[in-house]
Parts: structure tokens; sequence; C-alpha cells
């Protein structure tokens, strides 16, 4: 599905079950990580993940597109769009939308340590994953200079 295609399936589910027209702009945003999708306030454009279309189908994406447009429609009316608002909970319920999106299989890369901080006044050491500026921080025991060192991988 591409952009042009996720256009006419938002306007098509703003007539249909909100009876309402959706007049701005719907795409795909493949750097949404966390969320399937979002209502951006100042524009009024719709975001979505396309990697809940790739994992978990179609009507996981329909259930996203409700969830958004009740925050589209209730804010253009200006009644509560805030996931919290009764607002938005009754007409959420009341167009079947996803409370929640399904989670992603995809899961957070967790690097490993590479660099190894070593203060040369107490010897304390501190693991990190990223270098860092030496001439902008001591250590946190004694304040004394810190000097890096790369760890093995292996």
């Amino acid at each position: 599905m591409n952009d042009k295609e996720l256009q006419k399936l938002v306007e098509e589910i703003s007539v249909g079950d909100f009876a309402k027209p959706f007049r701005h702009h719907a795409r795909f945003n493949s750097r949404l990580r966390t969320t399937g999708g979002r209502y951006l306030l100042r524009s009024h454009d719709l975001e979505f993940n396309p990697l809940h279309l790739q994992e978990h189908g179609k009507e996981e994406l329909i259930g996203i597109i409700k969830h958004e447009l009740c925050h589209y429609h209730l804010h253009l009316e200006g009644k509560g769009y805030r996931h919290r608002d009764p607002d938005f909970i009754q007409l959420l319920q009341q167009v079947g939308g996803a409370r929640y999106c399904s989670r992603l299989s995809r899961q957070k890369i967790v690097l490993p340590y590479r660099y190894q901080l070593i203060c040369t006044d107490c010897g304390f050491s501190y693991k990190r994953k990223r270098k860092i500026n030496l001439a902008r921080y001591v250590c946190g025991r004694c304040r004394g200079k810190l000097r890096i060192e790369p760890l093995s991988q292996g």
C-alpha cells in the first residue's frame, strides 16, 4: 500500500464511520517506532507506521486509522481529543477503533559496551556504549581526570 491508497482508505473510513470528510493528508512515516500512528495538531495531518500494516495486516491498520481519526475530528470540533477525555473514549467505542496497537516483533537493539572510562586518581571505571569528550567530564567519585580505553569485543 502506498500513500495514495492510504489517503483514499482514510477518506473512506472517515465518511463511512464518522459521517464527516477527511480534508487533510494521510501518509506513512517509517521513522515512527513506538506508535502505530499520530495526529499532528498544527497541520491536522495523520501519519502511520508502515510496519503495523506489514506485520499485522490491514485490519490492524484500520483500527489505528479510526483511533487517529477520533483525535482528528474531535480536535477540529473543539471537543476533548486526548486519550483521557470522555469524548474521545466514547467516540472510539462507537466507531470500534483500536485503543492500543499491537506490539511489533522488532525489539530495541541493545548496543554492547564499547568503551571503559578509568579515573586516573581513584582508578574507578565506567563502562560506556558511546565515546565521550573527556575534556567535559570528570570522575563522579573524586572529580579526577578520566582516560578512555576500548573494550575488547568477544
